[in-house]
């Protein structure tokens, strides 16, 4: 065997075992301890900078539109384990990519919110204004690293109210949103479940015990106006976790300042009705205004 030939293999097992590694959650950021490859970032935004794990699937280069996942709150995986977190390695995640890259037909990019898959942060922290300036900047790298012209974000739960958040940035590169079981109305959302849980009452605080949640129903006015772009606002009627009605308030806010809004109902999962049933965060974007060369080949 070449010497050469011997030192391509170790650097291709190198990568592989990188790659199997468990991922660290709610790590702080420092950028020397953020990978280098194309799957990580480091970025930095007014008062903060991150380092932006994501995992991606499909030619992304010049895509003149890209998928991008944000996941919902895990905040019941933040003290295990890393090895014992399902799905916890940049090989799961971008098998994940390309079964989602495959069903919609769109190069895909799942990026992991603040202090969880990698990413540095605290998601014990989230809601608040840094964890949507992070994704922010890391949108803003992404289209830089790739040249991609259009994004389409689809987002569960937290992941909703995180891609909102990006809408209420005023970005004007977002063709279609697809929101599922998304919290808005952060403040009468934690005062609702607190009740339902006969906890005392604390209005100023969110689900976090966190004051000032930054909410993007209060930011309504910042979404640009775009008369193309699709917002997709899909639920159930019974969620016990992120109120139906307060997805319903967004929903008619955003119309309200003339934005093209479809709210939908789909069934979910009892007891709590929040996860949605056939996965409605991907098969929904087929509803989405889709460009020339958007399509995955």
């Amino acid at each position: 065997m070449s010497r050469c030939y011997a030192l391509f293999l170790l650097v291709l097992v190198g990568i592989s075992a990188h790659a199997g590694t468990p991922l660290l959650w709610n790590q702080p950021a420092v950028k020397e301890n953020c990978p280098s490859g194309d799957d990580s970032l480091w970025v930095e935004y007014p008062a903060g900078q991150a380092c932006i794990r994501y995992f991606s699937a499909g030619n992304l280069k010049a895509a003149a539109q890209a998928l991008v996942i944000f996941r919902g709150d895990r905040t019941s995986l933040i003290k295990r384990p890393p090895e014992t977190i399902p799905a916890n390695t940049a090989d799961d995640q971008r098998r994940q990519a390309q079964t989602i890259a495959r069903q919609s037909g769109l190069p895909t990019l799942i990026v992991a919110r603040p202090g969880t898959y990698g990413s540095s942060g605290n998601h014990y922290r989230r809601r608040q204004q840094e964890e949507f300036l992070a994704l922010n900047a890391a949108l803003d790298a992404i289209k830089t690293r790739y040249g991609i012209q259009h994004f389409i974000l689809s987002g569960h739960s937290g992941g909703a109210t995180a891609a909102s958040a990006l809408l209420a940035f005023g970005r004007r590169d977002i063709d279609c949103a697809v929101l599922t079981s998304g919290a808005w109305g952060l403040l009468e959302r934690a005062e609702r479940i607190r009740q339902q849980r006969g906890e005392s009452p604390a209005a100023d605080l969110d689900v976090n015990g966190l004051a000032n949640p930054w909410d993007p129903l209060d930011h309504i006015a910042g979404v640009a106006k775009d008369p193309r772009r699709l917002i997709l606002v899909i639920g159930n009627p019974q969620d016990r976790n992120t109120p139906f009605f307060l997805q319903e308030r967004y929903a008619q806010a955003l119309r309200k300042q003339g934005h093209q809004v479809m709210l939908l109902e789909r069934p979910a999962v009892a007891p709590l009705y929040h996860d949605l049933k056939g996965n409605p965060g991907v098969k929904e974007i087929s509803l989405c205004p889709l460009r020339g060369r958007a399509l995955n080949q």
